[in-house]
């Protein structure tokens, strides 16, 4: 894993913040992305931060794959749907990476399920050697906080 430039920075929290609030979150991150017909699309997927980089995982066929070897520019948003509303978004480049998609699915599996004995985290396993991961490098990352405006709203 390469270090990668500290990304901009805006909005509320400071950057250990914003790591607090990446590393503490067990929701999927949404990622945006643009087919290559130009149409945007957003994908689900869970995520783990190693360095600066986000890094996700899915079966190398998916459209989501072959969208960003077309165009890796990406934007993505991790935060919760209940208030009061918080979270981080930003903007960057994804790089496939196909060596290292089983690493980061055992990662994700450990991160989202504990360890690799459910039903589910066997299934994933199944498919392990078609697995590619994605790292996302954020250029630029905001966070929000309404907490204070949505004071009483919990």
């Amino acid at each position: 894993m390469r270090e990668q430039p500290h990304p901009t920075l805006s909005g509320p929290w400071d950057a250990e913040a914003v790591t607090r609030h990446l590393d503490a979150s067990r929701i999927p991150m949404r990622l945006a992305t643009l087919a290559p017909s130009g149409t945007p699309c957003v994908t689900s997927l869970w995520y783990v931060r190693r360095g600066r980089s986000l890094w996700c995982a899915t079966i190398g066929t998916a459209r989501l794959v072959r969208a960003l070897r077309v165009d890796p520019r990406c934007g993505f948003e991790v935060a919760g749907d209940q208030p009061p509303y918080s979270g981080v978004r930003g903007q960057g480049t994804a790089r496939i990476d196909v060596a290292a998609g089983a690493e980061v699915l055992r990662a994700l599996i450990g991160r989202y399920l504990g360890d690799e004995t459910s039903e589910l985290a066997r299934w994933l396993l199944s498919r392990v050697d078609r697995e590619v991961a994605i790292e996302i490098i954020p250029a630029r990352l905001t966070s929000w906080d309404y907490g204070e405006r949505m004071r009483g709203i919990e």
